[in-house]
């Protein structure tokens, strides 16, 4: 006879399901009594003979999970309430649509922000004396970079309150393992891609990678040039050459659009692909690079001993026309493991460049880039097929890859990571660096973003205060007179980013559980997806450049609007996001990604109004015959 269920209540459920994904996120140790006893299943054994899955599966991945800092409580109560008070300014400014500048010129106080370099070490050390060298290192380099931009943000000095938010501080990757991903592929690679999303290439560039990558011979690659337009892309092309000049820089498109069916109710599918313009300049870029590692350097070349033992660090012959038309299973084949090129001599160390050493049997290219720009997306548009698991979310890739392009070329799809800048949080959001259910600040990061676009415009919200019911007027008025004041009210409404996130949430009727208000925590989250992901076109221009002066872009910052603004999950006129279905909004904001990407869809009306399903309460709406003058007020 099986036992008999406890008896819990709601609250008890759902306090063990609280403490079973602290326990899983790691934040709370396990309880040693309370350790459920389950059947031991089967192992299985790979061809290696090493165990599938497992607890040493969970392990790794947790390991190479990005870590970053927790803002303060104290700043999410401060942004929250000025939130709420601080007006936005209409029409958006047209210098906002320049990359802004958040280091005041002139600061000499400030230190050099960089990369973690890994240190020296020697045949002759043991695998725990080299990670305890690289994890002292490392830890003097957290606190150095913490104290750098805790000086950088105390710098913009004391705010008004009730004028502007407070800086915020800069995110960068804390996790020691993921950046163990980085060195190894910048040590294997003898070619680096340097992948930048073009809607702002140069907050994925800063000078910490800058300085780390400088001996090495590397190429800047624009992604999603398709949603920047051609125009913004040349002046940041302009713009890194006269910055890093020798540098060559290219642009790409990693996607197409799909042929619409009736099955997919006429949404757009994209599948990946790359124009053969982009395709060729790309190859022609990195042929141009590789012909220069094959020259040797002025201090081998001047001596005729040396250069009759010199060896070239890459491949000599390459088939550059492969490239051109790589295609089939061979293809984006994955190898890993003992195909990986193993150092000749220890990182960090001399090498005599006429040793006797052997041509490589592979080039090997590496990208790397920060998160969301586009790196997994670019192998499979290289490579016409679906090879590397590419997300929406950013942080997807935990671990390099190494796949063959052609039987002589390889890449190496390098996890992305959050370089140390000047930039505070909200842009590493707005550009979709950080991901956004790990994102607590929410008003702070729609208050920044509404001040670069026009969001109330672009989504058509309506004002709260104009969804409220209007005030008994029992003064007498004139003919007209009273619907003219009426209409200068509302042209002189200003809006808050608070106000956008209550405006949003009613139109998608989304409210909470328990109190019934707008779930703007919800909405945020739906903005800030919709920004990153690119349903919302937007794109900077470079700095001291002045956008074209045209009455169409006048108030619309950095915004690019669509000839025709029609959403892919809605059939009006108006932006409708879908998120990721997850329990709530705000455990979502606290809690690490786990790597969801559910999508649950908002039902709306067939005549594309927005207010017709409200949640778990549309239910209760009730149809006047006599008039729908109060339907409007009626949803709350």
């Amino acid at each position: 006879m099986p036992a008999r269920r406890k008896p819990t209540s709601t609250r008890q459920k759902k306090a063990d399901l609280q403490l079973k994904r602290a326990i899983k996120r790691g934040d709370v140790a396990a309880p040693t009594d309370a350790v459920k006893k389950t059947p031991r299943k089967k192992q299985r054994l790979g061809p290696t003979g090493h165990q599938i899955g497992g607890s040493n599966t969970i392990d790794t991945a947790r390991k190479l999970q990005s870590a970053f800092i927790k803002l303060p409580p104290d700043f999410l109560e401060q942004t929250k309430s000025l939130a709420s008070t601080v007006p936005l300014r209409r029409p958006v400014q047209d210098e906002k649509a320049t990359f802004p500048k958040f280091v005041v010129e002139g600061a000499t106080d400030l230190g050099v922000l960089s990369c973690p370099k890994r240190p020296k070490w020697r045949y002759d050390m043991t695998k725990n004396e080299v990670e305890r060298n690289e994890e002292g290192l490392f830890k003097k380099y957290l606190a150095l970079t913490d104290q750098a931009l805790q000086g950088w943000q105390n710098s913009a000095g004391p705010t008004e309150s009730a004028q502007q938010m407070p800086r915020s501080p800069s995110y960068f990757e804390r996790n020691l393992e993921v950046w163990r991903q980085f060195w190894r592929v910048t040590e294997i690679s003898q070619i680096i891609l340097v992948l930048l999303d073009s809607r702002c290439p140069i907050l994925h560039y800063p000078d910490s990678l800058s300085n780390y990558l400088a001996d090495r011979k590397l190429i800047l690659v624009l992604t999603k040039v398709d949603i920047s337009g051609p125009l913004r892309v040349n002046r940041w092309l302009d713009y890194f050459e006269r910055r890093y000049p020798g540098v060559r820089v290219v642009q790409v498109e990693s996607y197409a659009e799909k042929d619409n069916h009736s099955e997919h109710d006429n949404r757009k599918r994209y599948e990946p692909n790359i124009p053969f313009p982009f395709r060729a300049a790309l190859i022609n870029a990195i042929r141009d690079v590789h012909s220069e590692l094959l020259q040797p350097p002025e201090r081998i070349a001047s001596n005729a001993d040396r250069l009759k033992r010199w060896v070239p660090p890459v491949k000599k012959d390459i088939d550059w026309d492969a490239l051109l038309q790589a295609a089939g299973s061979r293809v984006g084949t994955a190898v890993g493991g003992a195909m990986v090129p193993q150092p000749k001599s220890p990182e960090g160390s001399e090498q005599d460049e006429t040793a006797a050493i052997h041509e490589p049997s592979h080039l090997t290219i590496g990208l790397i880039g920060q998160p969301n720009v586009g790196k997994s997306s670019l192998l499979n548009a290289l490579f016409g097929a679906q090879r590397v698991r590419a997300s929406k979310t950013p942080g997807k890739t935990k671990h390099f890859q190494t796949l063959f392009w052609t039987d002589e070329v390889r890449l190496v799809d390098c996890p992305g990571l959050v370089m140390p800048n000047y930039v505070p949080m909200e842009m590493q959001v707005l550009s979709g660096i950080l991901p956004i259910s790990r994102v607590s600040a929410v008003p702070a990061c729609i208050h920044f973003a509404a001040q670069l676009l026009p969001l109330e415009r672009i989504y058509n919200l309506v004002h709260p205060s104009v969804r409220l019911p209007p005030v008994e007027d029992k003064r007498t008025w004139r003919d007209g007179q009273k619907l003219e004041e009426r209409t200068k009210d509302l042209e002189k409404t200003t809006w808050t980013a608070m106000d956008i996130l209550i405006a949003y949430a009613d139109a998608k009727g989304w409210v909470t559980a328990k109190a019934g208000r707008p779930d703007i925590h919800r909405a945020g989250n739906a903005i800030l997806r919709s920004l990153a992901e690119g349903r919302i076109k937007w794109g900077f221009w470079p700095p001291d450049t002045l956008p074209p002066d045209n009455e169409e872009n006048h108030g619309n910052g950095i915004w690019i609007p669509r000839n025709k603004f029609i959403d892919e999950e809605s059939d009006d006129d108006s932006v409708v996001e879908s998120d990721d279905g997850e329990d709530s909004a705000q455990e979502q904001a606290q809690a690490p990604s786990s790597g969801s990407d559910n999508v649950s869809e908002s039902t709306e009306d067939e005549d594309g109004t927005n207010f017709a399903g409200i949640g778990r309460f549309g239910a209760l709406a009730i149809n006047d015959d006599d008039g729908s003058d109060k339907s409007d007020s009626a949803d709350h």
